[in-house]
């Protein structure tokens, strides 16, 4: 073949920009990045728009909207039969109502010193958010487990309602204010310490960072803690037991050929009460119709596994606190035989409460919003992870993400925790909210904005005594409005 002559068939190529556009028309921009020497000044830079000992100050502006009113703004969406669990709820305690709280507190954190630098940020990382779930690989985890808030936003809107969070639940355990703030010094330090270990290490390295349960149990018989470590070793006896098979033992009964959901409303109702007006057959094709709909947000060898289960019962369930009144439903599936169920959870997600303050998310389906954060923050996250929007029984369309209802999960029991419990759960919750934070944000300029010394640890302390102050006026607001007839709150439930 001469130099002249073409090759047969060999089509010319596009330039670069076009091959690219046909491979992804949603790239966005370019992404900057900078070495670890200029991620680490932005992070020493930023101290000059907010000190790290500014984060000390909590002083409630003039123009405060009343927390109540917040609450009644977050109650018009949500189911109003249901609203007044949720106050009885957030009546019990200070630390109930903190709780139920995210969006007063989130109006709150708006206003305080940020140093600019975002991640995906949790929006209710209170200290019972964390807790114990098995992994896909049936390894018991610590780890965040509550993501409906989640939204890109300042990190140090995590790490104070964290610190909060210990202060207000040791306040109510009566601890002295030195064991307090002894208490709440470990959760920042380890946050700190934990967040510049991690700007050190490699990408993947901060993404395959874990804690196992396995560890933390070693890691308190090596402190000296074997009692402590055989007490929470005979605990998680409980939480390997709560799961799919368990709660078939508490939520359903076999009646003729096949299982069902059993009534006790107001907390779970069967969906056949709640839509009387069609038939059962009918609702339940429905209802089929949009788990075929959730089934495509999932990776394909996990859309094939539930494609292998049978829906068979669906029905409201009231769950946490500040979830109530939120729609949440569980449904039952069978697979080899009614020995074989699996209860998936379809709670609903609005918007999070920190969008009026840090901006709506990008996604257009807020189901869709929690996912991608919870996959974001976790180390490993439930397989069965998604999202689905369809039109309500009220006409209205909603969105929810769903995951498994129960997979060894277990959380603490603040009301029995001794000091050193408190102490080592403190250490735990600490560096899981670094490495979450780390995954998405800039772990080197954050670091670099901590520094080493503990200016910022002793400020959020601070801060934990001031704000828990404000909750506890807060609470007081709450309970009078009740007594004053403003809201109606059905307690004991």
């Amino acid at each position: 073949m001469s130099a002249k002559q073409k090759e047969p068939n060999k089509k010319p190529q596009p330039p670069v920009e076009e091959f690219a556009e046909q491979i992804d028309t949603t790239a966005g921009p370019p992404v900057q990045h900078f070495t670890p020497q200029e991620r680490a000044s932005i992070g020493k830079a930023v101290r000059q728009r907010a000190p790290l000992d500014s984060h000390a100050d909590w002083t409630p502006s003039d123009y405060r909207v009343d927390p109540v009113t917040l609450l009644e703004e977050q109650a018009q969406t949500r189911v109003q039969e249901l609203v007044p669990i949720r106050y009885g709820r957030m009546m019990v305690s200070p630390f109930t109502y903190y709780r139920g709280a995210a969006y007063p507190m989130a109006s709150d954190l708006a206003g305080t010193p940020s140093s600019g630098l975002r991640v995906q940020a949790c929006g209710d990382a209170h200290l019972s958010n964390f807790g114990v779930f098995a992994s896909p690989e049936r390894e018991l985890m610590f780890d965040m487990n509550d993501f409906d808030e989640t939204l890109p936003a300042p990190w140090e809107w995590d790490v104070k309602r964290l610190a909060v969070s210990f202060t207000v639940a040791t306040r109510e355990r009566n601890f002295d204010a030195k064991l307090r703030r002894s208490i709440v010094l470990t959760v920042v330090r380890n946050y700190r310490e934990a967040m510049r270990r991690f700007a050190t290490m490699k990408n993947l390295e901060v993404w395959y960072a874990k804690l196992d349960i396995a560890t933390v149990l070693a890691k308190m018989r090596e402190e000296g803690n074997a009692k402590m470590a055989a007490r929470l070793e005979s605990g998680l006896v409980k939480v390997r037991s709560k799961d799919n098979a368990r709660a078939f033992e508490k939520l359903a009964v076999t009646s003729g050929a096949e299982p069902r959901i059993v009534s006790d409303p107001p907390l779970l109702v069967p969906i056949s009460e709640l839509v009387q007006e069609l038939g059962q057959e009918e609702i339940m094709e429905i209802l089929r119709g949009i788990l075929r709909t959730y089934r495509r947000t999932l990776a394909g060898d996990r859309r094939r596994l539930l494609e292998s289960y049978r829906l068979v019962d669906v029905a409201r369930k009231v769950v946490g606190v500040g979830s109530v009144g939120t729609r949440a439903n569980v449904a039952l599936l069978v697979g080899r035989d009614n020995a074989d169920p699996l209860f998936l959870q379809f709670k609903e997600a609005q918007d999070s409460v920190l969008a009026p303050f840090a901006g709506r998310s990008l996604y257009k389906n807020q189901g869709q919003r929690v996912v991608e954060g919870q996959r974001l923050m976790q180390a490993t996250s439930d397989i069965f992870l998604g999202w689905v929007r369809f039109i309500g029984i009220d006409g209205n369309p909603r969105e929810h993400y769903v995951r498994q209802l129960w997979d060894a999960k277990g959380s603490v029991d603040t009301a029995v925790m001794l000091p050193q419990g408190f102490d080592i759960y403190a250490r735990m919750c600490g560096w899981t909210l670094a490495r979450a934070h780390a995954r998405s944000g800039d772990r080197v300029a954050i670091g670099s904005y901590l520094g080493k010394k503990d200016t910022f640890d002793q400020a959020i302390a601070d801060f934990s005594e001031a704000y828990a102050d404000q909750n506890e006026r807060d609470y007081q607001a709450v309970v009078d409005a009740v007594k004053s007839g403003r809201i109606t709150a059905q307690e004991g439930v």
